[in-house]
């Protein structure tokens, strides 16, 4: 029952059916096995535009949520070259342009256009160094090429294999534009760009743990084989019914099953049952637009699901909804031609359109839902509360989000139930950790840290914060030593340096913790803690030179930096050069009026410059902010005094 744009049939390109395919029959090929409604092109984009603007407007204006964060927000390349799966996408979308220009050109002049086919070849392979499943646009490329454009008919080149048939030889395959020679160049193509993307991987796959996809651990080939089955049903069965969403099916989402006596190898069962039926529909049916419409189908529902089977390599997941966006395309088509096949041979009509709009209206709102749902973490992560309950990565997302609010309690509280599933989630363990530190319940946060770098040894971010509770618990040796070995492990790591020299700093291991935050700056010359740091200790250990140099040389880099501003106008201010320091105050104070600190230490240069209803002035002002500032209190006192004795002498 889908909708079609209606259109003239040119009889006189009937001529060349023999050598070409033509888009008019293609479309009556369509009509003949789908019976559907016909709708002029207007109203048929309008009602595709409507529909698809109905589905996903609710997230249109949403934030990036989850991955997105770290593939754009974060993405130091996406300033540069732009985000990579937007890049695959643009190629995906030339690469499919290509192919309508083809059909232009053969439609019009009777000659396929090899040109606009072999650059459509080419984007797809080149999708592949940008995209995540770039090599499904190169299997989609040839599917179409195969049985769309070319109409080859699979069935009778197999039965001529079988049976060694001669005519195999004549050039009926090269024909159409060079078949076997784009074939070639597809898959020679495809070859490099999969060397080239190897190549930036490192030459060699990701790492994964056992909780990201527990089914390829499992030492039993019968059990990993009946996971990886029913993980395939599993993704049939949200095609089918895409009610149960979520954003991660990781750690406990979906048990292991063990053994054929578990009740969930009926799915496999089933999804096996199916897609036999539909094989042999696609090759061995008498109909050829029927084997045609099937082979594309289950081309397109098959070909893209490849490299997340497990078959080829290890993957990353357990289900992820991102890799159904393809095989939905070929989902579509079957579910499109079950419908007409079902139209055509009942004469009741009318229930089974009744039946496709039910189904178009039911994805349609649960799409608006689901969308509504993208629009936040917040919304996103809650709503996997109640499909994955049994999920820590869940767990452990909610509780992050509720961190980053400053809910702590009920962060806590999330983090808990993560650890409480997966007690070996050394990331819970570290946000926990964490938490309790600031929170100054020391003990446990060391107890916590010290767990996760038991279970992870190069867990970097852990050895750091394991050295921070350490050094609030005054374990100094302990801390250095938990410091050192996070730098082991990750070389650049600028925040641990920060740290270290701070440990320095309280050691009173000045050198050592100039060095430290040194390193800090050089890999991350923005590190405005690090470089205020260096600008304080050199300040207050009488190296005004050196700390002025430093100072100007952070502000080069970071300019708009109000604590450095404020930092270096205090070392210029001992150094008596007043109108320099008084600028960098004020700077400092017009970009953040509301620190008590800049107000005060203003007061204080104006206090020894001599401009005393200006110290007067701006000592209150940050005794307004800060009430409870003893040392601003003090000199306002000095100077309430020594205005007083002014006030005597002139009378």
């Amino acid at each position: 029952m889908g909708i079609q744009v209606s259109r003239q049939h040119n009889a006189g390109a009937r001529g060349w059916l023999p050598a070409v395919f033509r888009m008019a029959e293609w479309d009556a090929d369509l009509d003949h096995i789908i019976p559907s409604a016909v709708l002029p092109p207007f109203w048929a984009k309008l009602v595709v535009g409507f529909a698809s603007l109905l589905c996903f407007a609710r997230s249109y204006d949403g934030d990036f949520v989850f991955d997105d964060s770290e593939a754009i927000v974060n993405n130091k390349v996406a300033g540069v070259v732009g985000r990579a799966d937007l890049l695959g996408a643009l190629f995906f979308l030339l690469s499919f342009l290509g192919y309508c220009k083809a059909f232009r050109e053969t439609h019009k002049e009777g000659t396929r256009s090899t040109f606009w086919v072999l650059l459509s070849i080419l984007l797809g392979a080149v999708a592949m160094l940008c995209k995540e499943q770039g090599i499904t646009v190169l299997g989609l490329n040839a599917v179409f090429d195969i049985l769309v454009m070319s109409k080859l008919n699979v069935l009778a080149v197999v039965q001529k294999v079988l049976h060694k048939d001669r005519s195999f030889e004549n050039p009926g395959l090269l024909r159409n534009g060079g078949l076997l020679f784009r074939m070639t160049l597809l898959a020679a193509g495809g070859a490099g760009m999969l060397y080239v993307r190897w190549k930036i991987m490192g030459t060699g796959p990701p790492a994964f743990t056992e909780v990201d996809n527990p089914a390829s651990f499992a030492d039993s080939m019968l059990v990993r084989a009946i996971n990886y089955n029913y993980y395939y049903s599993l993704n049939a069965w949200l095609l089918l019914c895409p009610w149960w969403l979520c954003f991660d099916w990781s750690m406990g989402c979906i048990p292991l099953i063990k053994s054929v006596g578990d009740w969930r190898v009926i799915a496999l069962a089933a999804l096996w049952f199916c897609l036999i039926g539909l094989i042999c529909q696609a090759l061995c049916s008498e109909d050829s637009h029927k084997r045609r419409i099937l082979s594309l189908g289950l081309g397109f529902l098959i070909i893209p699901f490849l490299p997340a089977s497990n078959l080829f390599f290890r993957v990353g997941f357990v289900v992820a909804e991102r890799v159904l966006y393809l095989p939905s395309a070929g989902f579509c088509m079957l579910l499109t031609f079950g419908f007409g096949a079902l139209s055509k041979h009942t004469k009741k009509k009318k229930p089974i359109a009744a039946l496709v709009l039910g189904v178009l209206l039911i994805n349609t709102l649960r799409c608006m839902v689901r969308s509504g749902e993208w629009r936040s973490e917040e919304q996103l992560f809650r709503s996997a509360l109640s499909v994955c309950p049994l999920n820590a990565k869940v767990h452990y997302n909610v509780g992050k989000n509720l961190a980053d609010k400053g809910n702590q309690t009920a962060a806590i509280r999330y983090y808990r139930e993560a650890v409480r599933l997966n007690p070996k989630y050394v990331h819970a363990m570290n946000n926990l950790g964490n938490i309790l530190k600031e929170r100054n319940e020391l003990q446990e946060a060391e107890e916590l840290l010290s767990l996760a770098v038991q279970i992870q040894p190069d867990f970097a971010a852990a050895w750091m914060n394991l050295g921070i509770v350490q050094n609030s618990l005054k374990r100094f040796q302990a801390a250095e030593q938990s410091y050192r070995t996070a730098i082991k492990h990750r070389r650049k790591y600028p925040d641990c340096y920060y740290n270290l020299g701070r440990l320095y700093a309280d050691l009173n291991r000045h050198v050592d913790a100039l060095h430290a935050w040194r390193n800090a700056t050089a890999l991350k010359p923005e590190h405005s803690l690090a470089w205020n740091n260096m600008i304080i200790l050199l300040d207050n250990t009488g190296n005004l030179a050196q700390a002025e140099a430093v100072g100007r040389e952070a502000l080069e880099l970071i300019p708009n930096d109000h604590s450095l501003m404020f930092s270096l106008a205090n070392v210029l201010g001992k150094s008596q050069k007043y109108k320099e320091s008084e600028a960098l105050f004020l700077k400092a104070i017009k970009a953040h009026p509301n620190a008590a600190s800049y107000h005060g230490n203003l007061a204080v240069l104006y206090h020894r410059w001599g401009h005393l209803d200006l110290a007067k002035k701006h000592y209150e002002i940050s005794l307004r902010l800060d009430p409870s500032a003893s040392g601003t209190k003090e000199n306002y006192g000095l100077l309430r005094r020594k205005l007083e004795q002014m006030q005597k002498r002139n009378v």
